[in-house]
């Protein structure tokens, strides 16, 4: 998944791994380099709007909010506004035609079903994981042949989650 930073010219792809409920950033890229990923651990809080961050081992509080397509993060008395470059999972597993899962999440709506007609950019199914929501979108217009997860199905990062035809 390909994000950009307001205020930054560059563009990171970072992959996440989630386990016993703590994200963690597995490998990094920046302007399509590979970097060394930071040591973050980001957990959620009981408040939905605020999440603990711990950054090289020191903690921290960053407020969250999205607003539209964008992520506005309060953190350390800076606000980061972070645009998802790629609007949904519109990647094609080019062997399977399916739509893979850009995080690790749990499926909150599956918006479609087998053997319906999509139109491009259509809401396929909505993730969420850290309280942090993604739609995935058709990237062609096609049929919906299978459908792998339901509602509630906690999902890995790159699980196929949609498979379209033509």
């Amino acid at each position: 998944m390909e994000w950009k930073v307001s205020d930054l010219e560059d563009i990171f792809s970072i992959d996440l791994t989630e386990k016993d409920g703590l994200i963690t950033v597995s490998s990094l890229k920046i302007n399509g380099e590979k970097a060394e990923p930071p040591k973050i651990r980001i957990s959620k809080l009981e408040d939905k709007s605020r999440i603990s961050v711990e950054i090289d081992g020191n903690p921290r509080f960053a407020h969250v909010s999205k607003v539209g397509d964008k992520w506005w993060i309060h953190l350390d008395g800076e606000i980061y506004i972070i645009s998802e470059l790629e609007k949904g999972a519109k990647s094609l597993s080019k062997a399977e035609g399916g739509l893979s899962a850009p995080m690790p999440g749990t499926v909150l709506d599956v918006m479609v079903t087998v053997g319906q007609r999509v139109r491009e950019g259509q809401p396929l199914m909505t993730m969420e994981a850290m309280k942090m929501e993604h739609r995935i979108v058709a990237p062609k217009a096609g049929e919906v042949i299978s459908i792998y997860f339901n509602q509630g199905d906690r999902v890995d990062m790159g699980s196929i989650l949609v498979e379209l035809g033509d």
